[in-house]
C-alpha cells in the first residue's frame, strides 16, 4: 500500500498536481514507520508549493530511515541548497556522490553549495565536471556563465564554456537562449536579439525562445517585432501565463492600452497574488485613465520610511550599522551583478533571511517590528494588498546589494512577494540631489516599454539608518548615481503566513 501511495504521488508531482500528492501523502508520512520513498515524495510535494522548510525535516527523516539510500541524501542535499544552508548542503552532496550517484544534478547541488560559501575556484569546477559528464546541461551552463560573469564582469570569460558546447550542439536552442541571457545582463542588446532570431531560425516553436525573442526586440526599440514574437508565443501555448504576459508587455509598448488591460485582467484573476500581472495592469489602467488604478498610486499611503530599532545589545543604531556595514563589504567579493536581477553596475549578496549569522539576524529581527508597524499603518481593506493582511508574515528572499558608481537598480516588481523593502546601511556619496535625485528610489516608472511613455511619480531620498517599505506590486527602481563610493543596501521581501 506504501509504495502504491507513493507512485501515485510521484505521478500526481509530474502531472502538476502538488497539492493533491500532498493531500495523499500527508497522513501516511505522518506515521513512525513512514518509508523513505514515500517521506521523499511527501518532501517533494511541499517544495512544488514553496513549503522547502516544510519538507526539510521529511528529507531528513527519509535520511535517517535510510542511511545508505544515495537518493535520500540527494534530495536532503537539494533541499538544504534550496534553503541556502550551503555547509550542510555541502555534505550531504558529498554523501550521494560517496554513495554512488555522481550525476551533474549532484554536482549542480554541490557547485552552488560551494559557491554559497564563497569557495568560487571549487565551483567553477564543480560544475566544469558536470558538464564534462552531459555537455549541454543547460541548467550547469546557467549556473557558471553566471558565476564567471560576476567574477569577472566580462561576458567572454562567461560565454566561453557556453560558446563551446553550442558548437558541438548547434541545433541546442536552450544553450543559444541561455546565451542570449547573459548578453542581456551584460548590456548587449543587439548580441542577444541576434542570438534568438537564430535560435528561432532553427526552432521556431520553441515557447522560451519566441517569449525572449520578444522581449529582446523591444529592448533594441523593434516594438512591431515584438508583438509579433508575443503573438506567436501565445498562439504557441494558449492561455499559459507566460506567453500571455509578454504578449501584455506587447500591446503596453504598442500603444494598445485597452487590450492590454484586458490580458492582464485575466492574468490576475488567474492569480490573484502575482505581482507582476497586478502591475501590468495598474500600468494599462495608468494609462486609460481608469479609476480604479487609483489605489495603487496613493504613494503616502502605501509607500513609508522608518527609522531601523537598535538591535537588542547594542549601545547606539550606528555602532550596530558600522558592524553590519563591515560584515556585508567583506560578503561582497564578487565583481558584477548576476543575471535574471534589477541590479546592474554592483555585486549582490543573496539569502540573507536565511542568514546564521547573529549581526545580519539582529537586523532583521529589528525590520520585523518596522514591518510590523507598516502593516498595522496600511489599515484593513479588499484590495489586493490589504486583503492578504495577516496575524503573522515571513521573510521570503534577503540580499544585500554594493551599487558602483553609475549602478543603479531598472524599475521592477517582486513577483512573489507582498511587501518590498530597501534599508539604506552605508551612503559614503552625496545623495542630497534635489534635481537629479541621484540615487534616489523611485516608483511608478515602469520596467516595460509603454506607449506613451511613464516617467515616475514618487522617490524616496536615501538616509542611513532608513528603511523603506511599500507593496512589492508597485514599479521601482532606482536613479544612476555618479560618486567615488558605493553605495550599500539591505533589501528583503515579506509574505503573509
Amino acid at each position: 500500500m506504501t509504495d502504491l501511495v507513493t507512485n501515485q504521488a510521484w505521478t500526481l508531482i509530474d502531472n502538476g498536481r502538488a497539492a493533491d500528492a500532498l493531500r495523499l501523502t500527508t497522513g501516511p508520512a505522518a506515521l513512525p514507520q513512514a518509508s523513505p520513498g514515500l517521506l521523499m515524495a511527501h518532501a517533494a510535494a511541499l517544495k512544488a508549493l514553496s513549503r522547502p522548510d516544510e519538507a526539510l525535516a521529511f528529507n531528513r527523516r527519509a535520511v535517517a530511515r535510510a542511511p545508505g539510500d544515495r537518493f535520500a541524501w540527494y534530495n536532503l542535499a537539494a533541499t538544504l541548497g534550496d534553503l541556502a544552508l550551503d555547509d550542510e548542503a555541502e555534505g550531504a552532496a558529498r554523501k550521494t556522490i560517496a554513495l554512488g550517484l555522481d550525476v551533474p544534478e549532484v554536482r549542480l547541488v554541490l557547485g552552488k553549495a560551494l559557491q554559497g560559501l564563497h569557495r568560487y575556484d571549487e565551483a567553477e569546477a564543480t560544475f566544469a565536471r558536470a558538464l564534462a559528464a552531459r555537455p549541454n546541461d543547460a541548467a550547469v551552463h546557467l549556473n557558471l556563465a553566471q558565476l564567471r560573469w560576476m567574477r569577472s564582469g566580462q561576458s567572454s570569460e562567461a560565454l566561453a564554456p557556453l560558446d563551446a558546447a553550442i558548437a558541438r550542439h548547434p541545433a541546442d536552442v536552450t544553450l543559444r537562449t541561455i546565451r542570449s541571457n547573459v548578453l542581456t545582463f551584460a548590456g548587449d542588446h543587439a548580441g542577444a536579439d541576434a542570438a534568438l532570431e537564430d535560435a528561432l531560425a532553427r526552432a521556431p516553436g520553441d515557447l522560451a525562445a519566441r517569449i525572449a525573442a520578444a522581449r529582446a526586440a523591444g529592448a533594441v526599440g523593434d516594438r512591431a517585432r515584438m508583438l509579433a514574437h508575443a503573438r506567436e508565443a501565445a498562439r504557441l501555448a494558449p492561455g499559459a501565463p507566460e506567453g500571455q504576459t509578454v504578449l501584455c508587455e506587447a500591446l503596453l509598448a504598442e500603444g494598445q492600452a485597452d487590450a492590454a488591460a484586458q490580458v492582464a485582467e485575466a492574468l490576475v484573476a488567474a492569480a490573484p497574488d502575482d505581482q507582476y500581472a497586478l502591475v501590468l495592469r495598474n500600468t494599462a489602467w495608468r494609462i486609460t485613465s481608469d479609476a480604479r488604478g487609483d489605489l495603487f498610486r496613493d504613494y503616502a499611503a502605501l509607500v513609508r520610511t522608518d527609522q531601523l530599532d537598535t538591535p537588542d545589545g547594542w549601545e547606539s543604531l550606528d555602532a550596530f550599522l558600522d558592524a553590519l556595514r563591515d560584515r556585508m563589504l567583506a560578503l561582497h567579493d564578487l565583481k558584477t551583478h548576476p543575471l535574471n536581477q534589477s541590479l546592474r553596475g554592483g555585486s549582490q549578496v543573496p539569502s540573507l533571511d536565511r542568514s546564521r549569522d547573529p549581526l545580519v539576524q539582529a537586523f532583521f529581527a529589528s525590520a520585523r517590528k518596522a514591518v510590523a508597524r507598516y502593516i498595522e499603518t496600511l489599515g484593513p481593506g479588499e484590495d489586493p494588498i490589504r486583503r492578504r493582511r495577516a496575524a503573522d508574515f515571513a521573510f521570503a528572499g534577503g540580499w544585500s546589494v554594493r551599487l558602483r558608481s553609475e549602478g543603479f537598480h531598472a524599475d521592477h516588481v517582486h513577483p512573489r512577494g507582498w511587501i518590498s523593502s530597501a534599508f539604506y546601511l552605508d551612503l559614503p556619496g552625496r545623495f542630497d540631489d534635489e534635481t537629479t535625485r541621484a540615487g534616489w528610489l523611485r516608483f511608478g516608472r515602469p520596467g516595460c516599454l509603454t506607449e506613451p511613455a511613464l516617467e515616475a511619480e514618487h522617490f524616496i531620498k536615501p538616509q542611513r539608518g532608513t528603511l523603506a517599505l511599500f507593496p512589492s506590486c508597485l514599479w521601482h527602481g532606482t536613479q544612476p548615481f555618479t560618486d567615488a563610493e558605493h553605495r550599500l543596501t539591505i533589501a528583503f521581501d515579506v509574505v503573509p503566513r
